[in-house]
Formats: C-alpha cells, structure tokens, sequence
C-alpha cells in the first residue's frame, strides 16, 4: 500500500484530501508546523508530524521534510498551498528520489501561477480578461495613475515573494484614487521592484471551472456556484454548490490548461459580468471547496493518486449537481459580518439569520461529518481561543 504525506494539515483541503485517500486504504501522514492540525485530527491520519515554518525558515523546512521522507518511506507528497509546493519544487533535487510530486516543470506552473505570465497567455488565446496595463517597477508604469478611471485593481504578479531570507505573502489591493494607488505603491513591498499589474474593477460574480489532467490529457472537470463567502462582499467560500459546466468558461479554462500541457489539478477563476467570463488567475493547487467535488463524484485527490501511479484512470465524465457544501464556523463569521454591517438594513439582517438556521437536506458539512467527528472538535477549540484572543 502506497503512504503519502500531506503538508499543511491546517487547511480544509488538507482534510478533503486525507478523508479521501484514507477512506480507500492509503496510508495518510499528515504535517503542518503545529504538533497539532485541522486533517492530524482525523481518523484517517495515521499519524500528524511537525516541520519548520516554510514561510520564515525555508532551508529547515525542506531539510525536514526530506528527512520525513526518508524515515517514514513517503511514497507521494501533496502540498496544500503554493508557497510549499514551490519550494518542494524549486528544491527537488535535494528530496528522496523515490518520491512522487504531482506536478509539472517550474516553467510551466509559473505560466500559469504568474498573474503577469497567465493574462499574456490568456491574451494570446483570445480569452477575456480586464483592461489590463502591465508594470515591471513602480517607477515604470504604462499609464499615468490619473488618467485611470477608478477603483482599480493593484495586483502582484506572484503570490509569494521572497525578502531576504523569509517569505511574504502578496495581496490584491484595490485603489479607489490616484493618491490612495500611489501610497499602495509605495508602502507596499508586493509591489516594489516586482512585476505586477493594474486592472479595471470587474463587476460581477466569481464562477471557477476545477480540472485534473494528466500530462496534457483532461481526466475530469468540475464546477460550483458560491452562495456565501466570507467576507459576505467577497472572499473564501463558506456554503457552495455543485452546478452544470458553463461551455464558455469551460472552453476558456481548456484553452489555457491546453496551451501549457498542463498535469495535475488546477482551478481556473472567472469573474463573470452578464455574459462575459472575465479570467481572473489560475491556482495551481487543490482549492478550499475541494469537499464538494468529491462529494458530488468527482473524487480529485483519488485521481490524483491513480495519476501518479500510473494506475488506470476512467476519465469523470459526470457528477450530480444541487450538492451543497456549508463550512459552519465560516458560516457563522459570514452571519456576524452581516449584522455587524451598519451599512445591511434590518430586514436584510432577518434574512441573513433565517437562512442560517433553516437546513437544507442537500447540504452537507465540510468539517463536521458523523464518521469522523475529530476534526471538528478540533477546530472548535481553535475557533474558542482565537475568540478570546
């Protein structure tokens, strides 16, 4: 039986992944940098190790996992998020030989991982993206930020950067004049002597198509719909549904993926105003609403598995849609938002509580689940002590 090791046991993808390869008789080690984690909690890990921090000890980090590696006889390793996978793959060399990373060259991950790169590509494919102007420093910018109607988005080029010996993570900024873009450009270090972008606002709502390939070959696809986020104005998924493909974001996603013989998982983003699918970036990992793929019959992380094992995979060519996936704890922080909102009328606030409360027989959980309740204790006790923090 194959033994893998999954990294940054905190985020809810670590759980998807854990529950999922588990479940079908792989042995699942888990590892973050606390001695105790979201996925370490599940029945399905055998066992929870601890490593270095990535982002302020990156030599460490990577020496230990080597190590872990060789001790534990680790046969695939998924990293959860794009810092560790990067240094996994810009150290490769070091790492065990025997190991399984499912991803493609650096080349080809920063085609895509790079937002800069990804709307070139994307303009050479003829797929929609926001006006867009291109800058390699603050002291070149194409345009004059006066002459630009705002807000506009100020966005780096790479998720992570490195400053000196550790790494910070970038953000979208949004600017809502010229003098407030200014002092974004010059206080923040995302966007000092590093390529990044400034874009037009796009209205609309955020659709993403999932994909799995395998060395340029699509194995399936996926798609939801968020129907609230926390922040409820915009940001991670807290209650999702499974949907129907939309052919146009499909047929833009494959052109992309195709174009960079793409192999492994990814999640092309959209953000859609009337009829018009605007690309947005393209994350090449497994995404924080991975639990409801694979509750829908879109199992990524088997697939995966079957991939880098050259095992014989069925391509998906199916799955049920009107499946809801509710991660309660975010859910509850949408709520508070919401009647925290001076701004949200009183009626909108009754709305906002009744929707929480009324169940809804489609809609399963994505932490808390009957047969592997650890998890969610867990969290609990997290979600306590930052409250009282």
């Amino acid at each position: 039986m194959k033994k893998v090791l999954i990294l940054d046991a905190n985020q809810r993808s670590a759980l998807a992944v854990t529950r999922s390869l588990g479940k079908r008789g792989v042995i699942v080690v888990t590892a973050d940098e606390t001695t105790s984690s979201l996925a370490g909690s599940s029945r399905f890990s055998r066992e929870n190790q601890c490593y270095p921090s990535p982002v302020t000890s990156p030599d460490e980090f990577i020496a230990t996992i080597s190590e872990l590696i060789k001790s534990e006889k680790i046969d695939l390793i998924l990293p959860m998020t794009e810092l560790t996978s990067n240094l996994l793959l810009h150290n490769q060399d070091i790492l065990p030989n025997n190991v399984q990373l499912p991803f493609p060259d650096l080349a080809t991950i920063d085609s895509l991982s790079n937002k800069c790169a990804l709307m070139k590509l994307a303009q050479s494919l003829a797929v929609p993206i926001p006006q867009t102007w291109f800058a390699e420093n603050p002291d070149n910018l194409p345009v004059m930020l006066e002459s630009l109607d705002y807000p506009i988005v100020l966005k780096p080029g790479k998720s992570w950067i490195q400053v000196e010996h550790t790494w910070l993570h970038t953000s979208v900024q949004l600017a809502k004049n010229p003098q407030h873009a200014k002092e974004i450009l010059a206080t923040d270090p995302a966007f000092s002597a590093h390529p990044f972008m400034l874009q037009e606002c796009v209205p609309g709502h955020g659709q993403g198509i999932f994909a799995i390939y395998n060395n340029g070959k699509p194995i399936a696809f996926f798609s939801h719909q968020r129907l609230r986020e926390k922040p409820p104005w915009g940001g991670v998924s807290v209650l999702s549904e499974s949907t129907e493909i939309d052919p146009l974001l499909l047929k833009h996603a494959k052109s992309l993926l195709d174009a960079a013989h793409w192999h492994g998982v990814a999640m092309v983003e959209f953000k859609v105003d009337g009829d018009t699918p605007y690309l947005m970036e393209i994350n090449t990992r497994f995404w924080g609403s991975l639990q409801l793929a694979i509750d829908a019959g879109v199992d990524f992380p088997w697939l995966l598995h079957q991939i880098a094992f050259s095992q014989p995979i069925e391509p998906v060519k199916d799955y049920k849609t009107g499946i809801r996936l509710r991660w309660l704890l975010g859910d509850l922080d949408h709520l508070y938002l919401v009647l925290k909102d001076k701004k949200t009328g009183l009626g909108n606030k009754l709305c906002a509580i009744a929707r929480f409360l009324t169940p809804n027989l489609c809609t399963k959980h994505e932490v808390n689940r009957w047969g592997d309740l650890k998890p969610f204790a867990w969290e609990i006790k997290q979600y306590l002590r930052d409250l009282l923090k």
